[in-house]
């Protein structure tokens, strides 16, 4: 049993990039070291929000991984500009750096009465080292022994300008009326600050599905242009499949089973827990409940455990998700912020012929977790999430709008407008 166990252990360890990109001048996020888990960026004091910042608001980011090592290593960070596509500006690093280039990380801590031994490494931005210039797309770079050859992980996060407004709605698609699958996000926005003489040409518009990269809208042109207005309000071009609510799972303690866990198992030396076995849900009827859209939360249940950044412990987390046969022309991922919304080989699952079900094991911290099953044809960077899960109109979903400004003279992309829309909330 330990050798089958240690040889699990190897096979998961295996690094995660998203949809095999190979140029290092475009930026995703993504991990480069085998033993590196749990790669974590929000804003300070709130763990579920997005790694966006506004370019002089009085925050930071907080950036988290663990590296799984009873060895502290040698690390050190700096970011890199990218445009709007993630590829990276023409700009040198003090046109948008204020400080030093590259930083090593200082903020560390050893694991504490947990099986796994790991070190928890962490930093903030803007500080004292390092403050930002320039608005725009960043990434992360984190690199061992001062050389930025040996790339460790990369994360993206957003600096934006508060220059322009965006206003919007979400609802059912106007063209979508008899299959009930999609929804319509409408939005305006506003610039009376800033002078745009060619919208069409400088002015571009992405927006992501709960953070989502793969099936983002990139190439929306403004639909009416007035005096300081951009209007969006088209049919077709921006409309997402509305999905279906995330599955979840409890893992914040291993003395119980948790929400949706079957068991929980102790095989010397680590725990392992079996997920509840998933159905297919494309052909049922859609049930609203409320959810994290997609994202999870370290955490523990235990009196015990005071820090959830050292003591929350690692567990084997066991899917399966029941198939009568495999699909074929691609792979079945199970996917979400757990897989920092990548498919590849780390979340790819592996069919049993034996018992007619998909089946996958993570190495996950103790927390509590959402996540989806979805289906990646051989080939494409576009992960398809209905056709497991199905896809339903009344779907809460969180759209984010990133406005990007770029006049003839500029040499980077601005970020100059943020709005976050839930299809709940803000729905028509």
């Amino acid at each position: 049993m330990k050798f089958k166990i240690y040889s699990l252990l190897l096979t998961l360890l295996v690094a995660t990039s998203a949809f095999a990109q190979e140029d290092h001048f475009y930026y995703e996020n993504a991990s480069y070291k085998e033993s590196i888990k749990t790669v974590l960026a929000h804003r300070e004091g709130f763990g579920l929000s997005n790694p966006v910042l506004g370019l002089h608001e009085n925050l930071r980011l907080v950036f988290k991984f663990d590296d799984i090592s009873p060895d502290v290593r040698d690390y050190s960070y700096t970011i890199v500009h990218c445009d709007a596509e993630w590829n990276e500006t023409n700009l040198s690093q003090t046109e948008y750096i204020d400080g030093f280039a590259e930083n090593p990380i200082i903020d560390y801590a050893l694991s504490y009465n947990t099986t796994f031994e790991y070190v928890n490494y962490q930093l903030k931005l803007p500080n004292k080292y390092m403050k930002f210039k320039l608005s725009g797309n960043y990434a992360l770079v984190v690199f061992e022994d001062s050389d930025k050859e040996k790339k460790v992980l990369t994360q993206r996060f957003r600096v934006f300008e508060n220059v322009v407004s965006v206003e919007g709605t979400i609802h059912r698609a106007t063209q979508d009326a008899f299959k009930g699958s999609r929804q319509e996000i409408d939005f305006n926005i506003f610039h009376p600050q800033l002078n745009i003489l060619n919208p069409r040409e400088e002015v571009k518009v992405v927006i992501m599905q709960n953070y989502r990269w793969d099936n983002s809208i990139r190439n929306l042109k403004p639909l009416y242009i007035r005096d300081g207005q951009l209007n969006y309000d088209y049919n077709r071009e921006n409309v997402f499949e509305g999905g279906n609510e995330f599955r979840y799972f409890d893992n914040r303690t291993n003395r119980m089973n948790g929400e949706n866990v079957f068991a929980t198992d102790f095989h010397r030396p680590y725990f392992h827990k079996t997920i509840k076995t998933d159905e297919v849900r494309a052909n049922k009827k859609f049930f609203l409940y409320k959810e994290m859209n997609g994202k999870y939360s370290v955490e523990s249940q235990d009196q015990e455990v005071q820090d959830y950044d050292t003591e929350c412990d690692y567990n084997f987390c066991h899917f399966t998700l029941q198939l009568g046969a495999p699909l074929l022309g691609g792979s079945v991922n199970v996917f979400g912020a757990l897989s920092r919304w990548n498919a590849n080989k780390s979340n790819e699952m592996t069919y049993n012929f034996d018992t007619g079900a998909y089946e996958l094991s993570m190495l996950l911290k103790q927390g509590y977790y959402n996540y989806q099953y979805v289906y990646v044809p051989q080939g494409a960077n576009k992960a398809d999430h209905t056709n497991i899960e199905g896809s339903f109109w009344e779907a809460e979903n969180d759209y984010q709008i990133f406005v990007y400004y770029r006049d003839m003279a500029s040499r980077y992309d601005r970020l100059v407008g943020y709005r976050l829309l839930n299809s709940i909330e803000n729905r028509k």
